[in-house]
């Protein structure tokens, strides 16, 4: 595998951080530096750690990212329960959100093991 672009948690990721993008899209403005603004920043550091560790060029530090990345997304998560328990998150979209979050989740778990296995 030539490039991070080639992996597909980390095509996964930016889709999640795309929808992020466009959810957040209808939440008040008084959140935009608030729930808005956490939801896509850390939406958006998912993908960013993935490819960050993939350049690093080192398994170690490649699994040190992935880590990272799992973290981003378990914070994704919680800002995006609190958006739905204060009703601004519709029930349809948090729910898309969190299967994407489960999925990027395991494929991120799958990518550690392979990769801790090689060491």
């Amino acid at each position: 595998m030539s490039s991070y672009k080639d992996l597909k948690v980390w095509q996964q990721a930016i889709e999640l951080a795309v929808e992020c993008y466009r959810c957040t899209e209808t939440f008040p403005k008084s959140e935009v530096y608030g729930l808005t603004s956490q939801i896509r920043r850390a939406s958006t550091s998912v993908a960013a750690n993935i490819a960050e560790g993939h350049g690093r060029d080192n398994t170690g530090s490649f699994v040190q990212f992935l880590r990272v990345s799992q973290g981003s997304l378990k914070e994704l998560e919680t800002h995006m329960i609190i958006a739905q328990r204060v009703d601004i998150l519709a029930q349809e979209q948090f729910q898309s959100l969190m299967q994407q979050c489960d999925e990027i989740g395991r494929m991120m778990r799958a990518l550690i093991r392979s990769l801790q296995e090689k060491t």
